[in-house]
């Protein structure tokens, strides 16, 4: 089964020119370049003004210009003088991801409705930032980072693409916007010389020819990247930790002591407007050994939910530490439990509806309920994995936790049963009596034929049925290996079973049931 296509999300992208040779103290209007294994990186707009240009080496830059101030490369002091106007573009619309010093990304809705208009938001953006000493700050917004990037790049000082417009926009630019000088210099002998151009090649042909890097640049050719924004990693001061005098071991004595905590990272993280999405839970024992987990949330946290999370994990230690027959392994108590969100969002996405909240959020709350009355484990959500047995591909997750098939359910699987699956798996697959019209078993030979037409199944007489079908399960293990045959039967009562035929054992297996 294929992924749904992603859409593309509108992001702003602030761009600050020449970054690197302002946080290298250069001037404005210094001719200076910053040279990286003998060659121009950056350089400024005077030192552009006299022809020299990035990829320049030093003795040909310094020849078309002898008082050019060469700076050193330093990424680490790029960045950390980037740091403070991050926390301005944060102040303003929090959740902004660095892509690189000089380059900022964010999602555009939370910000957007705020200010009134992509617009506005634009012009609120390039404000703050002129009043704190940056007006060269470049804004750009667009479906997906890549064409704001370009947006930005191109804006004076502000530039809005508008939704759907990717293509149009990015159609007359050239194929060096794509910065990949190794397909870029193929594709300019081939001539192919704008990124239209490009996208009208087709992702197929670029997938024969440079395989799915090929297709990642039709598709930002085509204006259809939809690459997430991925916020930078929380301040550290948003984590809360508490320490105990004895160790506790009791679950419900450290869920009590540290609703404090919880209450203070979630009065952290409003005062910054922001929620928690994913948060890591340290809990150290009286051996200092610290035993850390991520859990993660459908929506965001609330104290409770910090609160719950830290209950299931010890419950969780208590029970591991039970089946250890190493004493010196054995669970004892803990002295330190620490709450520190990792991935965080823009409250304004989390805010109800107008009208109070929507079906999903009252869903929501109803199963986090069950779930803390029935523990981490207790509410399961399916997803479909890869595999041949429906036992394979049925995968439970537990409600909340990020659902990661263990075997990709679009690779190559012959013999998995097609679409559409049973609604109801069988989980282990159970005994059922498959009979003929005479009532002895039916079986299968060893050339995959039927003994007899099934007549019942489960007791109950068979409408109409299909198959026999091979299944052949190798396992990883030739020991473990599962050969037989697949049937599909409904029966008088318009209930449709999937029945398997387990070669060498001679009896049928209920898979599952469709509905």
């Amino acid at each position: 089964m294929s992924a749904p296509r992603q859409e593309p999300v509108r992001v702003i992208v602030l761009w600050f020119p020449d970054w690197p040779l302002r946080a290298a103290g250069a001037e404005a209007a210094e001719p200076a370049a910053i040279l990286h294994a003998n060659r121009v990186v950056v350089c400024s707009a005077a030192a552009r003004a006299q022809g020299v240009r990035i990829g320049q080496r030093r003795r040909e830059a310094q020849g078309l210009l002898p008082n050019l101030r060469i700076l050193p490369a330093d990424p680490a002091r790029d960045e950390r003088a980037f740091l403070p106007v991050l926390r301005l573009i944060e102040a303003q619309a929090p959740g902004a991801q660095l892509l690189r010093p000089g380059l900022a990304l964010l999602r555009a809705r939370g910000v957007a409705r705020f200010h009134g208009g992509e617009e506005e938001a634009a012009r609120a953006l390039h404000a703050l930032l002129s009043a704190e000493g940056h007006p060269e700050v470049r804004i750009g917004i667009a479906d997906g980072p890549f064409t704001a990037e370009l947006a930005a790049r191109g804006a004076d000082p502000t530039l809005v693409v508008g939704a759907g417009a990717s293509a149009a926009f990015l159609a007359p630019l050239p194929v060096q916007a794509l910065q990949d000088p190794e397909v870029t210099g193929l594709l300019l002998r081939l001539g192919v010389r704008t990124l239209g151009e490009l996208a009208t090649l087709g992702a197929a042909r670029l997938r024969d020819r440079f395989g799915e890097h090929g297709a990642r640049l039709h598709a930002l050719a085509a204006g259809a990247d939809s690459r997430p924004v991925v916020p930078r990693p929380p301040d550290p001061e948003l984590a809360a930790e508490v320490e105990f005098e004895a160790p506790l071991a009791q679950s419900d004595q450290i869920a009590f002591a540290v609703r404090q905590s919880a209450d203070a990272v979630i009065l952290a993280l409003a005062k910054a407007s922001l929620v928690c999405t994913e948060v890591r839970i340290d809990l150290t024992d009286d051996d200092e050994q610290v035993t850390s987990r991520t859990w993660l949330h459908p929506t965001c946290f609330e104290a409770a939910d910090l609160v719950d999370r830290v209950r299931w994990q010890l419950e969780s230690l208590a029970a591991a530490s039970a089946g250890d027959d190493d004493e010196a392994h054995r669970f004892r108590g803990i002295v330190r439990a620490r709450i520190a969100p990792v991935a965080v969002d823009d409250a304004a996405h989390h805010q109800p509806g107008l009208f109070g909240s929507g079906t999903d959020e009252r869903l929501h709350h109803a199963v986090s309920r069950v779930q803390t009355l029935l523990g981490h484990e207790g509410v399961v959500t399916a997803v479909v994995a890869g595999g041949r047995l429906l036992t394979d591909r049925q995968q439970l997750t537990p409600w909340g936790e990020r659902a990661v098939p263990a075997r990709a359910a679009d690779q190559p699987w012959p013999g998995r049963l097609p679409d559409p699956l049973p609604a109801e798996v069988f989980a282990p697959a159970r005994p059922i009596a498959v009979t003929d019209a005479d009532g002895a078993p039916v079986s299968v030979d060893a050339r995959g034929l039927l003994s007899a037409a099934p007549a019942a199944v489960d007791a109950c007489a068979v409408r109409s049925w299909a198959g026999p079908w091979p299944v052949r399960d190798r396992r990883g293990d030739p020991a473990g290996a599962l050969r037989g045959e697949r049937l599909q039967l409904v029966d008088e009562q318009d209930r449709a079973w999937l029945v398997l035929h387990v070669e060498g054992e001679d009896r049928w297996l209920a898979e599952g049931r469709y509905h």
